[in-house]
């Protein structure tokens, strides 16, 4: 991705020169080199920082929220950052005026995890040469295939080019195939009631209640969460079974029809929960029922965002 980093780095240069923005969300290099980290560009100077690659592992839109009204964004997105993004600005969290998406079509981010576990922690370098993967492992080179690596979020990814960036860069890549997700539902779907209660108790009995999926979520942004909520208590806040599982179901409704599938809640998680079955579940539900999906435009709220007189009232039926 020399190229596209290059190309990258000569937009944000040229926004910054021109003041049309007061702060650019971008990726900087770090002591890891497997850890790429948000960074706030507010001068060229700072560019020297610039990277991007598979390993950038933020969904960049989470930080639009920690920003006032009247700054003026520049953001580099990839495709569920976009519709991330989109579904922020139905939620009137940030101005479109007052934002620029940079647009790069995503090939998919890589899993770290999946990477460790062909060489090892002790990783010195890292580079990417098309879908090879080259990694500096206790002094050795490693190659490996770039496709045998990503985040299991971006096996399923369907929309991989931004939606309503400013510009793009780099050339539009292949739409993904809906059935893929589509099918991994409707198996868990055929389970029966036992077997799903099993799977679901399965993943949440390892959350040690951390909240690094709420933290990574950029639809995550209430200033205060219902499960630190005390007045009234809406769920327990200790790790017990009851508590944890309430957790999980109560996230995932609040995410119905708002969430992007860009991963970042499992990526971010020290257990390596599985989460996004649940909201994929919600999701094929709010595009089947109501023909949404989130973030595909920047004016449609989400279902059950929506209220007028003339709805039904199946609710109470």
């Amino acid at each position: 991705m020399p190229e596209l980093k290059t190309e990258l780095r000569n937009n944000i240069e040229q926004l910054l020169n021109d003041q049309a923005v007061d702060v650019v969300i971008a990726f900087k290099k770090a002591d890891l080199p497997l850890r790429p980290q948000p960074a706030f560009f507010r001068n060229v100077e700072e560019l020297e920082d610039l990277e991007y690659n598979g390993l950038c592992q933020n969904n960049l839109a989470n930080y639009l929220t920690r920003y006032p009204h009247d700054t003026k964004i520049g953001i580099v997105v990839r495709g569920c950052e976009s519709r991330s993004v989109n579904a922020l600005i139905v939620e009137k969290q940030h101005p479109r005026e007052n934002l620029y998406m940079i647009g790069v079509p995503c090939q998919g981010i890589l899993d770290i995890r999946k990477i460790i576990n062909k060489t090892g922690e002790d990783i010195t370098d890292y580079s990417e040469d098309g879908d090879q993967v080259s990694v500096i492992f206790k002094g050795n080179e490693i190659k490996l295939q770039r496709s045998d690596l990503l985040h299991d979020s971006c096996l399923r990814c369907v929309h991989p080019n931004p939606v309503n960036a400013d510009v793009l860069l780099g050339d539009p890549l292949p739409e993904g195939d809906p059935t893929i997700v589509r099918q991994a539902i409707e198996e868990f779907e055929a389970l029966d009631r036992d077997e799903r209660y099993a799977w679901f108790q399965k993943e949440a009995e390892r959350c040690i209640r951390c909240y690094a999926c709420r933290e990574a979520c950029p639809m995550c942004y209430c200033t205060e969460c219902f499960v630190d909520h005390t007045t009234p208590r809406w769920t327990e806040s200790d790790i017990s079974q009851a508590g944890t599982q309430a957790w999980h179901i109560i996230r995932a409704f609040h995410q119905a029809g708002r969430c992007t599938s860009c991963g970042a809640c499992e990526r971010a998680c020290p257990m390596d929960i599985k989460m996004t079955y649940l909201t994929d579940k919600l999701n094929k539900d709010m595009l089947e029922v109501y023909q949404f999906e989130a973030g595909m435009d920047d004016n449609t709220p989400p279902p059950f965002a929506s209220f007028n007189l003339d709805d039904k009232n199946r609710f109470v039926i």
